[in-house]
């Protein structure tokens, strides 16, 4: 059964990546639209993420941040009314026709605010998607492991505790074990949610400096409510706020030059949020 799964996701995950050499937007998304019943949480929303480059979104609390997030790789499955109008187009490809919902998610790896440790070793936590892709060889997954653990900054510190419950780690060990585990599917686009919600400052400069390596190999969705951790990682920042993009800039822009909108000076600026 797992070989059969398997098969599925790797034939549509080659059909996912096939895209001609001069395409260079990873991520395309057109006047999109999400709902909640009659309540509108997201409306208009039109950006291009480019590939290899950091991408932020930042904005306050009911901005539609995550509701965003939840549309990219059709979590809207898991929540009951919530209704997707207009297209994403991941790799050129709308991801609300894909029928290979699972092929489309080994693509978009996702990385949420609190880490959830599987209840697993931590090996285990980190070879599950390559196990389920069909890969069985013990030394084949001791080089994934330990390669995915590296670049998420944890290996040195697990690598004498592997078989231990991943749920024993501190809050900061979990969440770039979770990290780990989204670099196992080897994803195209690294989505991240608040990743430094549960972590302290010492652990979040370690993360954020593995996110500066990880953008040479893929394209990263950076999510955050911290406006300086936008500003200290993103190429481009798009600002959302009240269900709307209100403006998308490159981020010193954002900062320091010229704006479209006011609103957006005055939340990078402190004024509110």
């Amino acid at each position: 059964m797992v070989s059969q799964a398997a098969t599925r996701i790797a034939t549509e995950s080659e059909h996912l990546t096939t895209e001609p050499a001069a395409v260079k937007t990873k991520l395309q998304v057109r006047d999109l639209q999400i709902s909640y019943g009659s309540v509108v949480a997201l409306e208009g929303v039109t950006l291009d993420v480019r590939e290899h480059e950091i991408f932020g979104v930042i904005g306050p609390a009911n901005a539609g941040k995550t509701s965003f997030l939840k549309a990219l790789n059709r979590m809207d499955m898991f929540t009951p009314g919530m209704r997707i109008q207009g297209e994403i187009l991941f790799n050129g490809r709308d991801v609300q026709h894909l029928k290979n919902v699972y092929a489309l998610r080994s693509r978009i790896g996702v990385v949420f605010p609190l880490p959830v440790g599987l209840p697993m070793t931590v090996y285990d936590n980190v070879a599950l998607s390559p196990r389920l892709r069909g890969i069985k060889n013990k030394n084949e997954l001791d080089i994934i492991v330990e390669r995915c653990l590296a670049r998420a900054a944890l290996w040195d510190e697990v690598k004498d505790r592997l078989g231990s419950l991943g749920s024993l780690l501190s809050g900061g060990q979990q969440q770039r074990l979770t990290i780990a585990r989204a670099l196992s599917q080897e994803p195209e686009l690294l989505v991240l949610d608040e990743f430094s919600i549960a972590v302290d400052p010492v652990t979040t400069m370690r993360i954020e400096d593995v996110l500066k390596e990880l953008r040479n190999d893929m394209t990263i969705l950076l999510v955050t409510n911290l406006v300086q951790q936008a500003r200290r990682l993103a190429d481009r920042t798009a600002f959302f706020l009240g269900g709307e993009c209100v403006e998308i800039g490159i981020t010193e822009d954002l900062f320091t030059g010229e704006v479209k909108d006011q609103r957006t000076r005055d939340y990078v600026d402190g004024r509110f949020g």
